[in-house]
């Protein structure tokens, strides 16, 4: 922790009350935590492997050292795999007590009942939420809390770069499509950009595509309908497909997924991608020599406005199929508070989820600084969270705008089938 870091807050003894409390009105839901019996919740996320080893569990045992009688149990894993293990524990009641959400998916989990209200447990708590930077919230009811924040910066190898002829990152579309070609031209397997466009895990169509709308002030919603064939969309969709006919992007983009396109650029076989700060520290363990940087994501040549800067949170919920919800609240309490939360965010080099939490890295990482201007700069943009079925459309764009790089289908055609297929959604 930085220098003078406020004492983390201690949980209220109202809580405790509340625990016994709920077991008697809930016949007997924290039977074992009543009687002195020791409670394990389970945990499962995809954090654990992007923070550096041993901190989430190290957390989890200053968590269980602060709350006796209650252990936890991590369920860890990339974030395709969480993201299938929670799906089908949904699907079949029986997902962990605790989850790590991503917004994309609230919508969902919310309408099929799978997790809890949390506005409710925070009342049952007697929980003060004044310093939650922001939650997720279905019908005025929040199923989410944003634990830390992660915007999606341009990362660029510096190496690849330079010996393209290349002596900065690109600011605008005309830049990046030269620095593109320039890497491209290289050889020897390096492409100029990583795009995954995976089906199976469709969130390259938000983070990839759409941030291109997003980082010259477009959107793709007009009145929260879709909108999917205005200009804004239009002209970032095209650049793409520019790019894509230019043979700068890597290959398998149709298959490659999130994790796929990190390690394509931790092994310097692309020159740039548009990637979370989570990723940073794994590719300084996995390559410590790689000179890369951080810059804003490239807008239209004429665009002088404010960017939008893709953003993704760390979410968290509670399963509504859990026996000890009380439990698992004060995990979420935890997690929250200002000095965790503070601790938790510097780990994962990512923007705090309290609002009075101060991550070292402001002071102590000069990259991490930069991002931290960027999204001063800007401003958060993430249109598909809260979005009902958010994947599923997402997954409807990539299949219509596949078909358009394949050359099955115009760019404008895609838009249309895409924009059709949304509104049957909504």
């Amino acid at each position: 922790m930085g220098n003078g870091a406020p004492t983390r807050r201690r949980i209220y003894a109202l809580v405790g009350a509340s625990v016994i409390a709920l077991t008697a009105a809930c016949g007997g839901e924290s039977d074992e935590s009543a009687s002195g019996g020791t409670v394990t919740i389970e945990f499962a996320q995809w954090w654990e492997p992007e923070l550096p080893d041993g901190s989430l569990r190290e957390l989890m045992d200053e968590f269980e050292e602060q709350n006796p009688g209650i252990e936890v149990e991590l369920l860890s894993g990339p974030y395709a795999s969480t993201k299938e293990q929670v799906v089908a524990g949904a699907a079949s009641g029986t997902m962990s007590d605790v989850v790590g959400l991503d917004g994309a998916w609230v919508s969902d989990f919310s309408n099929q009942g799978s997790i809890t209200s949390l506005t409710d447990l925070m009342a049952e708590a007697g929980y003060d939420e004044s310093e939650l930077a922001s939650q997720i919230q279905i019908d005025g009811a929040t199923y989410m809390i944003p634990v830390v924040n992660f915007v999606y910066p341009l990362i660029t190898n510096d190496e690849l770069l330079a010996e393209a002829g290349i002596d900065a990152p690109p600011a605008n579309r005309t830049e990046f499509i030269t620095a593109a070609e320039a890497v491209a031209g290289l050889g020897d397997d390096v492409s100029g950009w990583a795009l995954p466009l995976s089906l199976e895990a469709p969130n390259g169509v938000q983070n990839d595509v759409m941030s291109w709308v997003w980082a010259s002030g477009g959107s793709m919603l007009a009145d929260g309908q879709p909108d999917l064939t205005n200009a804004e969309v239009a002209s970032a969709a095209e650049y793409v497909g520019q790019l894509w006919d230019a043979g700068v992007i890597s290959p398998g983009a149709f298959t490659m997924k999130e994790q796929d396109k990190v390690e394509e650029f931790t092994n310097a076989r692309v020159g740039m991608m548009i990637s979370s700060l989570a990723h940073v520290n794994t590719i300084r363990e996995t390559n410590p020599d790689l000179q890369f940087s951080v810059s804003a994501i490239p807008a239209e040549d004429s665009y002088d406005g404010e960017r939008g800067i893709p953003y993704a949170s760390w979410g968290i919920g509670v399963a509504e199929n859990s026996e000890h919800k009380a439990e698992a609240w004060r995990l979420v309490e935890f997690l929250m508070s200002e000095e965790t939360n503070a601790e938790l965010s510097s780990l994962a080099n990512a923007f705090p989820g309290n609002t009075s939490a101060v991550p070292d890295f402001v002071e102590d990482d000069e990259m991490f600084a930069t991002a931290f201007e960027i999204y001063q700069s800007g401003y958060p943009a993430n249109e598909f969270t809260g979005l009902p079925v958010a994947e599923e459309l997402m997954r409807m764009f990539g299949e219509e705008f596949q078909g358009a790089l394949n050359g099955d289908q115009s760019i404008p055609d895609a838009l249309d089938a895409a924009q059709a297929r949304w509104v049957e959604e909504f």
